[in-house]
């Protein structure tokens, strides 16, 4: 064990689960002997080279500000999207990063975050082998996308598909009111891959017949066959339900929504996706003639904790115990990974993988989860995400609401 401190940070976007991980990280570090102190950089990768820290060993020494922590939804030390330079191109903020590790006597650094942030951990492990700086860096899974590679699925993909599959079924009940034709569209994140749109299916049984129609961005879509299968099941059911990625593109990769998108792009290069759904509603609209509505889910994919699976907060936990226990054994370079042992019955483990096999690349939704047309997913994709979604984890509530536990 090397003899220093460790410091955990949280990146990209926030989950119901990111917290779950933070906790685990803070339990393998106590469970493990650890005498250092647990640091955690307040904004990520941003908040280190700020030495912005707070000490998260002194702060939940009690175990029910863990389990508090465990329910809060967000990422409790805040995030950031910083993109690291590759180190070739400019060394500056890798510099200034081990200059911070050398201050502060850090020998374990953990990063909470997905594909841009395993990156970072995969950018920060290779600099310290070439300055030849003792410290063990480790990567802790996270994305509502669940487009990360080698992992079975992303911490914090069960809940956002277990409020998803909640909505889409509570707003079934809402358009089935009126005795008219209508179509609902509900524009779902997912950029690239269609894991959260898919998991609308979840809403399905027991008479639940919605979604009709699901589309996600590893299909191309037709709209000339969107309007099609629209009309034929208004004609036939007169209530109908979409489900879509805000991704979706046609056949030569143009999104969908371009024709209402700014044209903006975050620091990693990535378009703001935004307006597909209404898009869709305006034709069916003008087309069909039939009343439509879009509606975008938008952030409450990734912050409604009070939906949040039991079995995605459970394994959140455990994965980043997993990582904080491997570094401090001397493990570097790698990410926690999930691994799926079997499906019925739902069984489940945690295993290292190498960070290189995870960084920058995206998991899509394999294309024999959906059917020849590209409109629904098969019951194979139902089997794998069914379990994730299994259990219920209710906060703690005061004066009718839920209870969190807020940076100092």
């Amino acid at each position: 064990m090397l003899k220093g401190n460790l410091v955990v940070g949280q990146s990209g976007g926030p989950t119901a689960a990111i917290n779950a991980s933070l906790c685990g990280v803070i339990e393998g570090a106590m469970a493990s002997g650890f005498d250092g102190k647990i640091l955690g950089m307040v904004h990520g990768i941003e908040g280190l080279l700020k030495e912005n820290f707070i000490d998260l060993g002194e702060i939940f020494a009690d175990p029910a500000d863990r389990e508090k922590l465990v329910k809060t939804p967000s990422a409790y030390l805040g995030s950031c999207r910083k993109k690291l330079a590759k180190p070739e191109v400019d060394p500056t903020d890798y510099n200034a990063a081990f200059e911070v590790f050398k201050k502060h006597n850090i020998r374990y650094f953990l990063y909470i975050g997905g594909n841009d942030s395993m990156d970072t951990v995969y950018r920060l492990s290779e600099y310290a082998k070439k300055i030849d700086y003792d410290i063990c860096i480790m990567g802790v899974p996270k994305t509502i996308d669940n487009d990360l590679n080698v992992t079975d699925h992303c911490p914090g993909y069960g809940s956002a598909a277990k409020f998803i599959a909640t909505a889409i079924r509570e707003m079934a009940r809402d358009t089935r009111v009126y005795d008219m034709n209508s179509v609902l569209i509900v524009e779902i994140m997912g950029r690239n891959a269609g894991w959260l749109a898919a998991a609308s299916a979840l809403a399905r049984g027991e008479g639940h017949p919605s979604p009709e129609l699901i589309y996600l961005p590893e299909a191309p879509f037709k709209m000339d066959e969107f309007l099609e299968d629209v009309d034929a099941l208004v004609k036939q059911k007169k209530v109908v339900i979409v489900a879509i990625s805000e991704g979706i593109r046609d056949e030569n990769g143009v999104y969908v929504c371009e024709s209402t998108a700014s044209g903006a792009v975050d620091v990693f290069g990535h378009k703001y996706l935004s307006g597909a759904g209404k898009v869709l509603e305006n034709a069916v609209r003008d087309k069909l003639g039939y009343k439509a509505r879009a509606v975008e889910l938008n952030v409450f994919q990734r912050c409604a904790a009070h939906l949040a699976s039991k079995t995605d907060l459970t394994e959140s936990r455990a994965v980043g115990k997993a990582a904080a226990e491997a570094a401090i054994s001397g493990m570097t370079g790698r990410m926690m990974a999930y691994v799926r042992e079997s499906t019925n019955p739902y069984k489940l483990s945690v295993a290292p993988c190498d960070i290189a096999e995870a960084a920058n690349i995206e998991k899509m939704v394999p294309r024999e989860w959906l059917n020849e047309r590209g409109n629904d997913v098969t019951e194979e994709f139902v089997a794998y995400a069914r379990p994730l979604i299994e259990g219920e984890s209710y906060p703690e509530y005061e004066d009718g609401l839920p209870v969190h536990i807020i940076r100092p």
